[in-house]
């Protein structure tokens, strides 16, 4: 299986989105709770300070990962990653995180934070394996349907 990275184009929000829509539905790994639709996607894309990249296989949006500058702290990024439903473990993430790593790095960017649900575990081993450190704990983490998660906060040094 062969995987290519390639900067996301406004042409790729409504696969972005149908991917994202999925792994909302079944829940347990997004703070995402409400569907997603490729016009909300694609106004985030517009945003110059952010690098979003898809990840295909066969031709098909099988991943993406977009950074944009964190809120609170100059030296950093925030990043999100999105591989879809049955694709985990195939080097998806992988390929996704060395086109991001390398863009944050040419931005300038020194760390690169992920805030992730403490109960995905996938998602919390997919940081580790990349070399992110545990930094921080956020509890009791408020969804837009209600229910409270907790979130570990990541950080990976560039």
């Amino acid at each position: 299986m062969s995987v290519a990275v390639r900067r996301a184009a406004p042409f790729d929000a409504g696969a972005m989105a149908a991917l994202l829509n999925a792994i909302i539905a079944e829940g347990g790994t997004t703070a995402l709770t409400e569907p997603v639709t490729g016009d909300a996607l694609r106004a985030r894309m517009r945003d110059p300070e952010a690098a979003w990249h898809v990840a295909e296989v066969a031709g098909d949006v099988a991943g993406f990962q977009w950074i944009a500058p964190h809120a609170a702290d100059p030296e950093a990024c925030e990043i999100a990653t999105f591989v879809a439903r049955g694709r985990h473990g195939l080097g998806i993430g992988s390929a996704l995180w060395e086109a991001t790593r390398a863009e944050a790095r040419a931005r300038g960017w020194r760390v690169v934070e992920a805030v992730i649900r403490a109960d995905n575990d996938g998602g919390c081993a997919y940081y580790r394996s990349r070399g992110f450190e545990a930094v921080g704990w956020r509890e009791g983490v408020r969804l837009s349907d209600g229910r409270q998660v907790d979130k570990v906060v990541k950080r990976f040094r560039l």
